[in-house]
């Protein structure tokens, strides 16, 4: 009877023990997947952030030059980029968001309003790769 009782709690043990394990491997496995996806949206971010300004320099020609080539390159890597998960900070009639803008200038006009957008800025999912440089209102100092 003992020895049904002690060879039980081994079991139990050996069982805990098997459960343990199994959790300890699944933790590891969620964090190895985390880990790689962290990589991954690194090494993308860095890419992202060296194509930008070859983005800019063709949003640029596009303003100057009207040419179908240079209008479809523009439009498709901004299509990868948005595939990727890169979107535009939004700056048209917002409020500046030092979160998301770099005020380079001011200019008389509504305080804190966005006038003009000098360079555009860009999210990758939650995260700023670089933020809109912008010209922000102020109220014009009276003499």
């Amino acid at each position: 009877m003992v020895k049904k009782a002690e060879e039980k709690v081994k079991l139990e043990e050996a069982i805990n023990n098997w459960k343990r394990a199994v959790a300890d491997y699944q933790n590891l496995e969620k964090r190895i997947n985390e880990e790689r996806a962290s990589w991954i949206r690194s090494a993308s971010s860095n890419l992202i952030l060296r194509l930008l300004p070859i983005l800019d320099t063709l949003m640029l020609a596009q303003k100057h030059v009207q040419d179908e080539g240079v209008a479809l390159g523009v439009k498709q890597l901004i299509t990868i980029l948005e595939q990727e998960g890169v979107k535009p900070v939004e700056t048209q009639d917002k409020n500046f968001d030092p979160q998301t803008m770099e005020c380079v200038a001011t200019e008389s006009g509504e305080r804190g309003k966005v006038l003009q957008e000098l360079q555009r800025g860009y999210v990758l999912y939650d995260k700023i790769l670089r933020p809109a440089k912008v010209k922000v209102g102020e109220e014009s100092k009276k003499d």
